[in-house]
């Protein structure tokens, strides 16, 4: 089972999602944090530069980018791990939300998310937001 929430802004699609996976118990899967997350990537590697994007270097990059994400039962949330490493709070800068709609813009990054998500939705249910 995978559903997916979307909608703008500010219209509470995340708090339902969370909810809906709660109740439904299932992973909660934020969709736009796997984004920001290949934007930490890009922009720690150089391959966004001034706020240009070295697209080539981006797509081969690629298969070196792993994006999973852990319930943190503590905190109630799914946390976002880039290539193992808890990247939650990092992602959440100014600086990712400034570049992190050049990143997903890209149709190779899109591609590559997408089977991310799918791949997460094999193993259980998902509810995604994004």
């Amino acid at each position: 089972m995978i559903i997916a929430i979307d909608g703008p802004s500010g219209s509470g699609k995340s708090t339902t999602a969370k909810i809906l996976a709660r109740r439904l118990k299932v992973t909660h899967l934020d969709t736009g944090a796997m984004y920001r997350a290949v934007c930490l990537y890009a922009l720690k590697n150089n391959i966004v530069i001034d706020g240009i994007v070295n697209k080539a270097v981006l797509i081969d990059s690629l298969e070196n980018i792993n994006v999973s994400f852990n319930y943190n039962d503590k905190k109630s949330i799914s946390e976002t791990f880039l290539n193992c490493v808890n990247v939650e709070n990092e992602i959440r800068s100014l600086w990712i939300s400034e570049n992190v709609s050049k990143i997903s813009k890209i149709k190779e990054v899109r591609l590559k998310m997408v089977a991310i998500q799918k791949e997460i939705g094999k193993n259980k249910g998902v509810v995604m937001d994004g």
